[in-house]
């Protein structure tokens, strides 16, 4: 059959990149009744086109510690598919980048990207750069060099990078100031600016509050509600932050969070003054989970296992699972305690936070389940709307974006539903996910030719 002969190609043409070959694997198991419907796409090689990414860039990062020792990084910027529009997605800082995880990201940046409606096409990069432990101005000196280089590959109508795992307002700001420098103009080149100089409001919210607006028109789907919801959040960053703040101004309650540490376990809900702290501990004092539990009495704190074969978080009797930390931190043995557990819907905040094995134990047991693709998709919506904004030289509301946000989302759930219909699997959002942002992406290229 095509499909095995395609993921067979993948594999030997990507032998060290487990990661992206996962992404693909997924991707490729869902569109079989797609190609099998549109042997057009089939002779076309739409698929094999889109797993070979159009550039992929790599560059030495070259800067000087405040010892005034020389360092020495690596960049990338992985330019996955430009069919529908420019290439967006965000850059990463952490020492665990590498092509795969890049390869893996940019792959999975098409599908959201088209399901978004927004023109935008997918790429992701970063550097193995680690700003943990590193002054401010050894922030800025890294940014400076590796805006130096990035800078002749993007253009506000050609790459729009944004944040990502380390990279966050502050980069972003000594990303852009780079950027203008070299380049002597005002544009909006990279989105998650501040307010004041080409920024949108609630572009830091919307991956969390997205995440949870998708989640609430699944549960609508079914007549349910995450009102009066016990709820499982991983991750402490900046997606798991706004998701508990939404889900508790949905009437939900969100019970814990983590770093790669540990986990806080607060039975009481992380809510008002917790979640204050929460925000103030990892945004600003940059410290571990831990604190948190030092802090509530209400909140217990267990550490981290390393060599464990599961996550004890997961163990936690819940309604709702919402993993937005990294990926593959739930897998079968996860799973099947989340199923133990009653919970009614797993919903990714992270980019594939769920093994393939751990998709199936939820899926066959009757859960609902929401890909990041489609679920975690309000960031980048949200990025697109401030490239809008830039265009035009405007800045909406917070009430304009978060109105459209909501009905991106809404819309984004009710393709994939329909998708999923079509193609004989209703109710699965992963297939439903898959196709219809495949098929807008391959109608583009059909319609471009073979280039």
């Amino acid at each position: 059959m095509a499909h095995t002969v395609i993921l067979e190609t993948v594999k030997k043409r990507n032998p060290n990149e487990p990661e992206f070959i996962q992404a693909a694997q997924e991707v490729i198991e869902s569109l079989i009744p797609v190609l099998d419907r549109n042997p057009e796409l089939v002779k076309l090689k739409i698929l094999e086109r889109t797993l070979e990414p159009e550039r992929l860039i790599s560059f030495r990062v070259t800067w000087l510690d405040d010892k005034g020792d020389v360092q020495i990084n690596r960049g990338y910027r992985v330019q996955m598919n430009s069919a529908i529009g420019p290439y967006k997605g965000g850059l990463r800082f952490h020492p665990s980048v590498t092509p795969s995880i890049l390869k893996f990201l940019a792959y999975e940046q098409i599908f959201k990207n088209a399901l978004t409606g927004i023109p935008m096409g997918g790429g992701k990069g970063g550097s193995d750069f680690d700003p943990k432990g590193k002054s401010e101005n050894e922030i800025m000196k890294f940014c400076q060099a590796f805006m130096g280089e990035l800078a002749r590959h993007i253009d506000h109508r050609t790459d729009v990078p944004a944040g990502d795992i380390g990279v966050g307002g502050r980069e972003i700001g000594y990303l852009f100031g780079a950027y203008k420098k070299i380049k002597n103009e005002f544009t909006g080149v990279l989105t998650g600016k501040g307010i004041e100089w080409g920024g949108s409001l609630i572009r830091s919210e919307a991956t969390g509050y997205g995440l949870i607006y998708f989640a609430e028109n699944m549960f609508q789907n079914v007549g349910n509600t995450i009102r009066g919801k016990t709820c499982l959040v991983s991750g402490s960053g900046n997606v798991a932050q706004y998701a508990i703040e939404k889900i508790n101004q949905m009437g939900g309650k969100a019970i814990t969070a983590s770093d790669s540490s540990g986990f806080i376990y607060d039975e009481g809900g992380i809510t008002g003054d917790k979640l204050e702290f929460l925000k103030d501990l990892k945004n600003n004092r940059r410290g571990r989970i831990k604190e948190y539990a030092d802090q509530f009495k209400s909140a217990t704190y267990h550490a981290g296992d390393a060599n464990a074969d599961h996550n004890e978080m997961w163990t936690i009797k819940a309604d709702c699972a919402f993993p937005c930390a990294t990926q593959n931190e739930i897998n079968d043995k996860d799973a099947n305690h989340l199923v133990k557990g009653g919970v009614l819907l797993l919903g990714e905040g992270a980019n594939m936070p769920t093994t393939i094995e751990g998709i199936n134990v939820i899926m066959d047991n009757g859960v609902m389940y929401a890909p990041g693709k489609a679920s975690n998709a309000g960031g980048v919506a949200t990025s697109g709307l401030e490239m809008m904004q830039n265009y035009m030289g405007q800045n909406w509301t917070s009430e304009d974006v978060d109105s459209k946000l909501q009905g991106i989302m809404k819309n984004i759930h009710d393709n994939c539903l329909a998708a999923a219909k079509e193609y004989g699997k209703p109710g699965n959002y992963m297939v439903g996910a898959n196709i219809a942002g495949f098929l807008k992406v391959a109608n583009a290229m059909k319609a471009q030719g073979i280039v």
